[in-house]
């Protein structure tokens, strides 16, 4: 319901809410008769909606999405975006460029996909509506790199997470594997993340696109880098426009971002070596006692890490310093900062609402066992070769109902995990299944209008949701299915994943080339 509606209304506030009410209803009904589970639900819906903001990570979310909002406000209204896009704007004189650099940004704050996702959308949007690029296709820059990069890089908040499941599911049989050289071994079978990352350089070197994307990249080059009627995620361009009297800096974008990215780094380091030191891991802390900034190291730490408190602590810094600036310059005072600074975070509220009525759904269809019932339509008899292309698309229909990539991970690897050891217990099978997991766990993410990446890229590029799902979708659909049929399909056969990641790369390119167009 909350999908349908969302497509057909492209009001995602009502359908979201509409789909957590029917989910709440259905889960009343186990227990109360049909009329009296109206009331029931409502008050399910309510509890549902405060026990997932009360959550301290979803909490921290919250946090580091309005602060982010009031830094963007606070380098908004001094001109620091104006002052990069006219910078920039000497470099990246085409779309092409502008499109490059969007994705070298989002490849360069790797470590997060919600920093990512916040961060690079703000900075490059002046320069990509100066270049006539759609919004759509800048929503789609940052989505397209935010998860998928961060779900392959070595040092990042999502690895201790992946780490633990791999664990976890090889303890289960009885076995003993390094975790970490099992996820290291698995990148070279994330199929889809890696070619979708290359799409997005190919698009942007061809300046080809295709379906909904195509329509939106024509309307961008006439002078229309949102539909008139768009119900834009963020207003920021609207509320917090410049104030004509600051001369514009460089400087007033750049350090309060760099202080995010290096605050955020350090953080995420000290929160995971606090954490470890702390912990019941005496062999882990005295590992990292001995030797602190060796790559084992640094890597427990960021995965021991909360990265929602500390990206948040990252904000706030950077707030401090972006305020700091404008006091001494004298470009505002005190209370005119603060000001400015509520009113970024005051133009993210929608998106709050969305995000926690994202989590509620998840909650509810977590409360059904809906992922359960779809792992148990899979049946016990299967073609060996199969298995990874199935776990991909199991993964795939999971996130995308469930709208998190973290939980069908969660899902799936306990069940993934044994079941291909029963098939072939062979290191490379293995490898491909738990590839097959993380992978099609961010594909349903990355389709998904109630994912909270997906909300997120929508608010950084200040696109209309919808407009950003529909033609992301119509993208991520042929670049997951060059990734079944030859990613999966191939090496659960014997293929090398290397001749797959060369035959997926070429049909990437050859569907842009031959299916896209110039939008003139």
């Amino acid at each position: 319901m909350a999908i349908t509606l969302a497509f057909l209304t492209k009001n995602v506030l009502v359908s979201l809410a509409t789909g957590v009410v029917s989910g709440s209803y259905l889960i009343s009904l186990g227990q109360h008769s049909w009329y009296s589970s109206v009331l029931h639900a409502f008050l399910h819906f309510t509890s549902t909606v405060q026990d997932v903001v009360a959550d301290p990570w979803n909490a921290g979310i919250i946090l580091q999405t309005l602060t982010i909002g009031g830094l963007i406000g606070l380098v908004a209204y001094m001109g620091g975006n104006r002052a990069i896009a006219e910078s920039l704007a000497k470099r990246a004189r085409t779309a092409s460029s502008a499109q490059l650099y969007t994705w070298l940004m989002g490849l360069f704050i790797f470590f997060d996909d919600y920093a990512n996702a916040l961060t690079v959308g703000p900075i490059m949007r002046p320069v990509t509506d100066r270049m006539k690029i759609s919004r759509e296709k800048l929503a789609f820059i940052i989505d397209a790199t935010a998860a998928p990069i961060a779900g392959i890089a070595l040092i990042s908040t999502w690895v201790g997470y992946e780490l633990g499941l791999i664990a976890d599911g090889f303890s289960a049989l009885g076995l003993e594997r390094n975790a970490y050289s099992v996820f290291v071994a698995t990148i070279p079978y994330r199929f889809y993340n890696i070619f979708i990352l290359f799409f997005i350089v190919v698009s942007a070197v061809l300046l080809r696109d295709f379906g909904p994307m195509l329509k939106a990249e024509k309307r961008a080059r006439k002078g229309q880098a949102f539909r008139k009627d768009a119900k834009l995620l963020s207003d920021l361009d609207r509320d917090l426009s410049p104030d004509e009297k600051i001369k514009p800096r460089i400087r007033y974008a750049a350090a309060p971002v760099a202080t995010l990215i290096i605050a955020a780094f350090v953080g995420l380091y000290f929160n995971g070596y606090l954490s470890i030191m702390g912990g019941d891991d005496r062999v882990l802390a005295a590992a990292i006692e001995a030797a602190p900034l060796s790559g084992v190291s640094v890597r427990a730490c960021f995965s021991a890490s909360s990265a929602a408190i500390v990206l948040f602590q990252a904000a706030l810094l950077a707030s401090f310093v972006s305020i700091g600036l404008g006091l001494y310059d004298r470009v505002m005072n005190l209370e005119k900062a603060i000001e400015v600074w509520i009113k970024g975070a005051k133009s993210l509220i929608f998106t709050i609402l969305i995000l926690a009525l994202a989590w509620s759904l998840s909650s509810v269809i977590k409360e059904l066992n809906t992922a359960v019932f779809l792992v148990q339509m899979l049946g016990d008899s299967l073609p060996e070769f199969t298995l990874p292309a199935i776990i991909f698309i199991l993964g795939a229909l999971i996130s995308f109902a469930t709208g998190t990539s973290y939980g069908t991970m969660g899902i799936l690897m306990p069940l993934a995990i044994p079941l291909a050891y029963a098939l072939d217990p062979s290191s490379a099978f293995m490898n491909m299944s738990i590839g097959a997991v993380l992978t099609g766990a961010i594909f349903g993410d990355h389709c998904s209008p109630i994912s909270d990446t997906t909300i997120l890229s929508s608010m950084g590029a200040s696109c209309d949701h919808i407009d950003h799902t529909r033609t992301q979708l119509f993208y991520a659909l042929p670049v997951a299915f060059i990734a079944v049929f030859l990613g999966y399909i191939p090496v659960g056969l014997g293929l090398n994943p290397l001749i797959s990641l060369a035959a997926g790369l070429i049909s990437v390119y050859g569907l842009l080339r031959f299916a896209g167009q110039r939008a003139e």
